[in-house]
């Protein structure tokens, strides 16, 4: 049994190894949909922490998102310098500091507003505290569009660019390589960063999930009344879910303005929020493999749409947009698996069981 489970872990391995290389030969295009369905992956495993372990509702994710994107962007890009007389003076070319420190300043940042977030909705629930972090998100965004003036500090909705690419000692993830005889495109250096991203997400998940931190998460989420009286400190456990989660955010948010080179307040509106959220909730609550589920489909599945919704555009003789076309087949395709797996496409299995139990008696 051991060897076959080792067979399968190598295969499984190999496969995630030559995947973006066999992609490759159908156009870059298609190694940069994975490749941000793995950033989407790492936002949905953040966010499941927040709302599939602790059970709260948070509608404003992606700021967490937009932060480490900005902060990364101000300390890897000449805009500071620009902005600034102070900094340029004594770094004319931009900051530019290396990965090792923007890295960890966009997490703990994301974090620290996480917090900032958790203190005001301790005692919300439901739907008020969806409203709240909706609104949260949604300053996050306008102060994005608006802080290039008096000190233009975010650019405005002209965005920064100019991002430097992720560097390790040297090795630029930005240009592509050849390595071992291969040609490795920049697109792919990419998808094995995330990739790797993505697997220390998950053990990170898996290892909070099976803790006592986690246990107290799931018991606030289930009865926080009851969780407060067997002796949790709710408040503490509710922020440090928030100041979690917003680090998965920050980092996946660093990782997104390195590998598009360039940030805008248009990439992180109210719906690509929904759109996380929607993640997490059809690939099941709480559930890590349900979670990375979803958040593939949802992150491949306009892209995919795009081949379909042409046809029907010329169907309809030009009359409906395409974009349209793939927001509303989107939509109802989130309405069909709903109906059909209201738990999710892969719950978790006390969520079966407990769906299987009424049918038995």
């Amino acid at each position: 049994m051991r060897t076959k489970k080792l067979a399968i872990f190598l295969i499984i391995a190999i496969a995630l190894f030559v995947f973006p290389l066999l992609l490759e030969q159908a156009g870059n295009a298609w190694v940069r949909i994975v490749d941000m369905a793995l950033l989407y992956v790492m936002l949905a495993l953040g966010l499941n922490i927040v709302v599939g372990y602790a059970g709260l509702l948070d509608l404003g994710y992606v700021a967490f998102f937009a932060v480490g994107a900005y902060l990364f962007a101000l300390l890897g890009s000449p805009h500071l310098a620009s902005a600034f007389p102070a900094i340029a003076a004594a770094f004319p070319n931009g900051l530019h500091l290396p990965i090792w420190a923007t890295i960890p300043v966009a997490a703990l940042v994301a974090a620290f507003f996480g917090v900032l977030l958790g203190i005001p909705v301790l005692k919300l629930r439901g739907d008020y505290l969806a409203i709240v972090t909706l609104g949260f998100g949604e300053i996050i965004r306008v102060f994005l569009n608006n802080l290039d003036r008096p000190i233009n500090l975010t650019n405005g909705p002209k965005g920064i660019n100019q991002i430097d690419s992720m560097k390790f000692f040297g090795f630029d993830l930005g240009k592509s390589h050849d390595l071992f005889g291969l040609h490795v495109s920049s697109v792919s250096m990419y998808y094995y960063l995330f990739l790797a991203l993505v697997i220390l997400s998950v053990i990170i998940c898996y290892r909070l999930e099976n803790s006592r931190i986690g246990r107290a998460w799931m018991a606030i989420r289930e009865d926080e009344i009851a969780a407060k009286a067997m002796g949790i400190n709710t408040r503490n456990m509710k922020l440090l879910a928030f100041g979690m989660g917003a680090t998965f955010g920050g980092v996946s948010g660093s990782m997104f303005a390195a590998f598009q080179g360039f940030v805008s307040p248009e990439s992180f509106s109210l719906m690509e929020s929904i759109m996380i959220v929607a993640m997490v909730v059809l690939g099941g609550i709480g559930h890590l493999p349900g979670v990375i589920l979803g958040a593939l489909l949802l992150a491949a599945l306009p892209e995919v749409l795009r081949y379909v919704a042409a046809p029907l555009q010329a169907m309809t003789d030009g009359r409906l947009d395409s974009s349209i076309l793939r927001q509303l087949l989107i939509a109802l395709a989130m309405i069909i698996i709903m109906l059909l797996r209201p738990r999710g496409l892969w719950p978790a299995p006390e969520h079966r069981k407990s769906l299987a139990e009424p049918a038995e008696s």
